[in-house]
């Protein structure tokens, strides 16, 4: 039986990013599968788009266990669980998160630092305590799975780039498989904290860093690409701008752009 965590892990080499796309459902997924993807993840933004809510603790633990079990179930590929904050406060809830992800197939998930549904970044001491907790449950699972410790304090605000490299150091040594800080100020900030740990860094392509080609994350040692909800925005960009014609104007004509079914089709089968 193939170690799917252990699959997973083999693709991170610093310098050589896997690209791991963020999908939203077994079509998403299959298509992506179809298209090329190496690895697949979950969007706690995306999933929650699909169900009528805006990002940001508003899914419970059954319900991100339950859409991730339908994205592993449709390909092959290994899929990454996006597990907010691990859907609670205490290491123990951690570790249990840790513990049903790998049930349902998962090769890994992230936990970040964010007192969800508030923007407060956890105490530096409990923040690490959660991922020491996190990774200890991963280490005990009895297969490779793939823990990735996110220091969020950057994209929310409550802390700078020097804070992020403090916190991800400190989770590295508390047994984090890969590291993660969603966007930093610029590249050289990046490269900074890809410079400062040994564990593979992901990098959050959107905003700024949209304007980055893969070798240039690449070069300043990056390991792993995620898209968060980015490609999930793309669809809701083409409905709104298609429902923002059709009900100012009555003009139809967005709805030319679409995709035909054949390959619709050849792509899901």
């Amino acid at each position: 039986m193939t170690d799917i965590g252990a699959t997973f892990r083999a693709l991170h080499i610093k310098g050589d990013p896997l690209l791991m796309v963020n999908v939203w459902d077994g079509g998403s997924a299959k298509m992506m599968a179809t298209m090329g993807a190496k690895a697949l993840a979950t969007s706690s933004a995306a999933h929650a788009f699909t169900l009528g809510r805006p990002d940001g603790g508003t899914l419970t633990r059954d319900e991100a266990l339950a859409h991730a079990q339908d994205i592993v179930s449709a390909t092959p590929l290994p899929v990454q669980g996006d597990f907010e904050n691990g859907f609670g406060d205490d290491p123990e809830t951690c570790a249990e998160t840790v513990r049903m992800a790998a049930e349902i197939g998962l090769a890994g998930i992230c936990i970040e630092d964010t007192a969800l549904p508030d923007q407060t970044a956890y105490d530096f001491d409990l923040a690490v305590e959660r991922i020491a907790a996190a990774a200890a449950a991963a280490r005990g699972l009895g297969h490779d799975f793939v823990l990735t410790a996110r220091a969020d304090g950057i994209l929310t605000g409550a802390y700078d780039t020097d804070e992020a490299i403090r916190r991800l150091r400190a989770f590295e040594a508390a047994g984090a498989d890969c590291l993660y800080a969603p966007l930093p100020p610029d590249m050289a900030a990046l490269a900074r904290i890809c410079a400062a740990t040994t564990a593979p860094v992901n990098a959050l392509v959107a905003g700024p860093f949209n304007r980055h080609t893969q070798a240039e994350f690449a070069n300043i040692g990056v390991a792993r690409l995620s898209l968060g909800s980015a490609l999930s925005r793309i669809t809701h960009r083409a409905i709104y701008d298609a429902a923002t014609a059709m009900f100012g104007s009555g003009d139809f004509s967005a709805l030319q752009k679409g995709i035909s079914s054949d390959i619709i089709d050849d792509l899901l089968t």
